[in-house]
């Protein structure tokens, strides 16, 4: 396939298919912000709660789309999505940001799960990039410091999963009743390096005044002149150089080149031998990313041996029709083969990625063999989104939500933005 015709693909699902489902279906004109969920069969669920990873993630969609595309109605959705998340699901008493709210907007589960903060940051970090907006930016530093203050851990250095509303220790730190109990994880980490390199180029672009060169079209969102103190962004940019070398030094298993998924304070591996599939490929891209964002090349030749090594080790979850399946539990012998949504978004980037810094022809390949894949399979084309999932024998799977607290417009817009921005 042509890459231009990728592209143009690529945009048409996202402006057809994607956002206009959440513009359309998932606005709640009745209490503010968006509705919780869509379930499998396209069931809105009015009362469901409002999780903190869902409104985050619609923010980060849209501004990421007005950014790209400018279209008025993409900067309508993400600054709904701003001003709900900043009203509602900010702890205005301890700081940080709710896990979630009930369907009216109070606050209903309060612990601090430092991954929702990473998110967080990551959706208006992007508004700000695409609008030049001082108040998320504030708030933005504000939750960075949080993590900061309250995640990092001053002995053997990582970030730990969890606080309580007022920062103290939680018994329960799994991010859901999937996860194993552990102080720190792949995920967790995976989640505060994205938001740190998002939040790191969003200062970089503002200080070269290279964002905001069109004015939005809401009258309460300019661009202004925007500075950051010198200390603040070399702290920042620490923050980022500590986080990839974490990955290479901790998280990153030596002899297999996946990316181990459950840890202990002092880095001690937990829970098993598990591959997570979806996870390294996801990572491998994302923590090249972050070395790019740095900008600086004696961590990016570093990076970028490790980042052919996690894509290769994930082609273990490789079928031949270019899907790939979750993960695999190699102490118990458990394999996860359902083709899940974002696991096949991040297959499409994680490999688009190395064919475009590599010249890798096979990786291109894989890429558009799951792109195809996605297509004919996850898509929903009469109803808008994509399925969560199909099982293995290709059955589809409706038991999981079209939209909700884990299913939202992230992975899926992100891989069509992704090479939008990515193909000339």
């Amino acid at each position: 396939m042509n890459t231009n015709i990728l592209k143009r693909e690529m945009q048409d699902v996202l402006e057809k298919n994607i956002l206009p489902f959440w513009m359309e279906k998932m606005v709640d004109h009745e209490h503010g912000g968006f509705y919780g969920r869509i379930d499998g069969h396209g069931q809105l669920h009015p009362e469901s709660e409002k999780g903190a990873i869902l409104n985050a993630r619609i923010l980060w969609s849209f501004s990421a789309a007005y950014r790209v595309l400018h279209q008025p109605e993409y900067l309508e959705m993400a600054t709904r999505a701003k001003d709900y998340f900043l009203q509602h699901f900010v702890d205005e008493v301890y700081g940080g940001v709710y896990w979630s709210l009930d369907f009216k907007g109070q606050p209903l589960d309060t612990k601090k799960q430092f991954y929702a903060i990473g998110f967080a940051i990551y959706g208006l970090s992007e508004y700000v990039r695409a609008t030049g907006d001082r108040e998320a930016l504030d708030y933005a530093l504000h939750l960075y410091e949080c993590i900061e203050e309250h995640a990092l851990d001053s002995v053997f250095n990582g970030y730990i999963e969890a606080c309580t509303r007022d920062w103290g220790e939680i018994a329960d730190m799994r991010l859901s009743e999937l996860d194993a109990n552990y102080p720190k994880s792949q995920n967790t980490h995976l989640h505060i390096i994205e938001p740190y390199a998002n939040l790191y180029r969003c200062i970089k672009e503002l200080q070269a005044g290279t964002s905001c060169n069109y004015l939005p079209a809401i009258g309460s969102v300019l661009p202004v002149d925007i500075t950051v103190p010198d200390e603040l962004m070399m702290r920042i940019e620490g923050s980022l150089r500590n986080l990839i070398n974490i990955f290479i030094d901790h998280i990153l298993n030596p002899e297999t080149h996946h990316l181990d998924l459950f840890f202990e304070k002092d880095w001690t591996r937990g829970a098993g031998q598990i591959e997570s599939y979806g996870h390294d490929i996801e990572c491998s891209w994302l923590m090249h990313e972050a070395a790019l964002v740095l900008g600086d090349p004696n961590v990016l030749k570093k990076v970028e041996t490790v980042v052919r090594e996690v894509a290769k080790a994930s082609e273990k979850g490789l079928r031949p029709d270019g899907s790939m399946i979750h993960e695999a539990n190699l102490t118990t012998n458990h394999v996860d083969d359902d083709l899940h949504w974002w696991v096949q978004a991040e297959n499409v980037v994680g490999w688009y990625n190395i064919y475009q810094h590599f010249g890798d022809e096979q990786a291109l390949e894989h890429a558009l063999q799951c792109w195809d894949y996605i297509k004919n399979h996850l898509i929903d084309w009469e109803k808008g989104e994509w399925y969560w999932s199909r099982h293995s024998d290709g059955t589809l799977n409706l038991d999981d939500d079209k939209a909700g607290f884990w299913k939202c417009p992230y992975h899926n817009s992100r891989m069509c933005l992704e090479l939008i921005e990515r193909i000339a």
